[in-house]
């Protein structure tokens, strides 16, 4: 019953597994001391009408005192087991689901987050976990128990009287046919419904990034309207797979209960024909309430978890995913990267083919080449932040294919166009490129990179908040940040995106001057879309379409007045007058 399928359909850990067999055997327990209660009830009414019909002694009131008094400190004990068995047990483990989560996104390449939109990811971590949440300490061990405890309580009724036992139970099997059979249903529209939750995260995402522009032109009401349809649809789609299911669950409850007309018929004819006694009858009408109770919230139960299979599908799916996973040990002989007869798509659209080329430590190595030849992908590549699909990359002769991506990027420093800062100061920015980096070291960095002149202006200095993503600073100051972080972790190989390409020319000197001291005897790969920023690399490496057009340095290109990368300097110089 709780073995692997199972641990997968609800996405359970080996302890969420361990969990939902305590809470079965704790439900079990319950279920059939209250069963014990009305046992207590039985006896109590059968003393009072033996009294009446056959003028025996009434039970002793010490004995159905201490009969009461065992059955209520038993209950006490058992229901306090199963609670911490379920709920404590459970709400201990979410923490630790949502860190295997974490953990599992840590290691996986980035190719698979440009597959998952953010609001996605986060949909699956918050909404898909609660919702899992709910259904490991309310549904699983309750269903199970109450599935065991019945079966335990019907082997019984059936030895004692099978007529009745039949009229009894015959409408919990028929309830719960009915459930199962709209499984499809309820999973489809279980599907629907998170799918128009996630667009409305995806809308509101959209609308807080992109504020500033949707108020420059005047697009307000264009994309409210628009955010307001996503969340009605959302909203109509609750309200449709819900009431689906309500009518499901309160037509299964309507045939089970059902089983109370044809317990008290069939009892009936056989009292009149002598077959059993009111007793008899009285005691099955007695168990039935006790039999229907757990099934009452379990059919509610059983729609609730069909619609948590697209969530737990959602976590597998993430689990499932290929980890980007290596050796901890990595000890280049040197810091050369080299590219052997690469090959690299995204989605089986192929965008490197048998690219092949070195960068030498202590040189400045550039990528050049139109929009979409595959320079960005190099970069990416070179810190295996995804994984080649043939060929292989080396750093100092060592595959990086065999190391772990953590231990690989602790000898790469990176510096893009796009910069990513937290709300935080600038102290505690700078100092993410070195954990546990003292003051004077991040100081150090700091003046390295050009940041005392904008830092000095600050209200309080390095220790000024600068909002989200630096929103209280300039876009030269934010790189100039940047940089600071590559300085403080002082690694030997440098990859650099076009760090400056939307700065204006005073702050591109700056952080010119910057980016000097950081690459002085690094291996250096410099992603260029200008070619000015490539006038004094040592070498050009120049991509068409996926593959190595052309390489040398800047004045052998240059020369070549049919080749791509002359073609591209005299159009620039053409169309932008090297004011870039």
């Amino acid at each position: 019953m709780f073995g692997k399928e199972f641990q997968r359909k609800f996405a359970l850990t080996e302890q969420g597994v361990h969990n939902t067999k305590m809470g079965t055997f704790w439900t079990v327990i319950v279920n059939l001391v209250v069963m014990g209660g009305m046992g207590i009830l039985y006896l109590m009414m059968n003393g009072f009408i033996g009294t009446l019909t056959e003028g025996k002694p009434l039970p002793g009131v010490l004995t159905i005192l201490l009969l009461v008094l065992g059955f209520l400190i038993l209950s006490f004990f058992t229901h306090l087991q199963q609670y911490k068995a379920t709920y404590g047990l459970v709400y201990r483990e979410v923490k630790n689901v949502r860190i295997s989560l974490a953990e599992r996104l840590r290691k996986l390449p980035l190719g698979y987050f440009g597959k998952r939109d953010l609001a996605d990811l986060t949909e699956t971590i918050m909404g898909d976990v609660n919702r899992l949440e709910h259904v490991w300490s309310h549904c699983l061990g309750y269903l199970y128990g109450s599935y065991i405890s019945t079966a335990i309580i019907a082997v019984m009724l059936f030895a004692y009287n099978w007529k009745l036992a039949i009229a009894c139970l015959w409408g919990v099997p028929a309830a719960f046919l009915l459930l199962f059979g709209s499984r499809k249903m309820s999973a489809r529209n279980s599907e629907i419904t998170k799918a128009a939750a996630v667009q409305v995260s995806d809308g509101i995402q959209e609308t807080l990034e992109n504020i500033r522009e949707i108020r420059a032109t005047n697009q307000e009401d264009r994309f409210l309207k628009a955010l307001n349809d996503k969340i009605d649809h959302h909203e109509s789609r609750m309200i449709h797979t819900e009431l689906t299911n309500g009518i499901f669950v309160n037509a299964a409850s309507v045939i089970m209960r059902l089983g109370v007309a044809t317990t008290i018929l069939t009892g009936t004819g056989m009292i009149l024909s002598g077959e059993i006694s009111f007793m008899v009858l009285f005691m099955f009408l007695l168990v039935i309430t006790r039999v229907y109770a757990p099934f009452d919230q379990a059919l509610a139960l059983i729609a609730e978890m069909f619609l948590s299979q697209v969530s737990a599908d959602r976590l597998m799916e993430i689990h499932d995913a290929k980890t980007a996973e290596g050796s901890e040990s990595f000890s280049p002989e040197g810091h050369d990267i080299v590219f052997e007869n690469v090959g690299f798509a995204y989605d089986n659209e192929q965008v490197l083919r048998g690219v092949s080329f070195t960068a030498k430590e202590g040189e400045v190595t550039a990528l050049v080449g139109p929009s979409g030849s595959g320079k960005s992908t190099c970069a990416r590549l070179t810190a295996r932040l995804w994984d080649i699909d043939s060929g292989t990359i080396r750093v100092g002769g060592v595959n990086i294919a065999k190391i772990d991506p953590e231990m690989l990027l602790t000898d790469y420093s990176m510096v893009f166009q796009d910069v990513v800062l937290f709300d935080d100061t600038v102290m505690e920015n700078i100092r993410l490129g070195k954990h546990g980096a003292s003051d004077e070291e991040v100081l150090a960095a700091a003046k390295a990179a050009n940041c005392d002149e904008f830092v000095e202006k600050l209200p309080q200095g390095y220790a000024t908040p600068i909002g989200e993503n630096g929103a209280k600073l300039s876009g030269g100051e934010r790189q100039r940040i940047s940089i600071a972080r590559a300085l403080l972790k002082n690694a030997p190989i440098v990859l650099l995106d076009e760090a400056t390409a939307s700065l204006d020319v005073e702050n591109e000197t700056k952080v010119q001057g910057a980016l000097s001291r950081l690459l002085a005897g690094k291996t250096v790969l410099v992603i260029a879309h200008r070619m000015r920023t490539v006038e004094a690399a040592d070498k050009i490496v120049v991509l068409k379409d996926g593959k190595v057009a052309e390489e040398g340095n800047p004045e052998e290109l240059s020369a070549k007045e049919d080749g791509i990368f002359h073609h591209m300097t005299e159009l620039q110089a053409a169309s932008a007058g090297w004011a870039l």
